[in-house]
């Protein structure tokens, strides 16, 4: 597999397709097929705030941007099953503003969907947790002064070390395992920021 998508994810470098997955639904439906699999639009629509022909609607539009196929075994076209393509997704930002200007609003979109992850974890599922599992939960804000090329090897390396878990078949995985969410940022600051020596 290529060091540089150890997790098979599908990898997007369109515009076009950044700005369609930049919509709350479409980015709702491919996160509900990532981790719990092939579904229709009528099983996805609760989950994703839209009702089951809105939410087929979305799910063609995916498909016209290979995210999303026809799962595996489907054969009924009233009840079409659906099925993210890969595990996750990348952006590989091309050349330009048009490229640029996508991917920000992509990532707009995402940092917004995630951003209240880790409050509606701390009090709905925290205080819920054994206490072995809550010893390990936590959050860190580190500030490291590295070049871009120290950064480029720094994320590869997070990369290979949780690739392994990341890919893992599930019936590979051990009985006491469960789902843990990892968010990572790296966000660079600008070139006028003082660095204190």
């Amino acid at each position: 597999m290529d060091s540089a998508n150890r997790f098979g994810d599908v990898e997007i470098s369109d515009p076009k397709a950044m700005r369609a997955l930049a919509h709350p639904v479409r980015l709702a439906i491919l996160e509900r097929l990532q981790r719990h699999g092939p579904a229709t639009a009528s099983r996805l629509s609760p989950h994703v705030g839209a009702t089951p022909s809105v939410t087929s609607w979305h799910l063609r539009h995916l498909a016209g941007f290979g995210l999303v196929r026809d799962a595996e075994g489907g054969t009924d076209r009233r009840e079409r099953r659906w099925a993210a393509v890969a595990r996750g997704f990348r952006v590989e930002v091309p050349e330009g503003e048009e490229g640029w200007s996508a991917a920000r609003l992509l990532a707009g979109e995402m940092f917004a969907r995630n951003a209240e992850l880790p409050l509606r974890w701390l009090t709905e599922t925290a205080p819920g947790l054994e206490p072995e599992w809550a010893r390990l939960a936590g959050a860190s804000n580190t500030r490291i002064v590295v070049t871009a090329a120290e950064l480029a090897a720094l994320k590869d390396a997070l990369e290979e070390l949780i690739a392994p878990y990341v890919i893992r078949e599930p019936d590979r995985r051990p009985p006491d395992s469960r789902d843990v969410r990892l968010l990572t940022y790296a966000l660079p600051q600008g070139p006028e920021t003082d660095i204190p020596e």
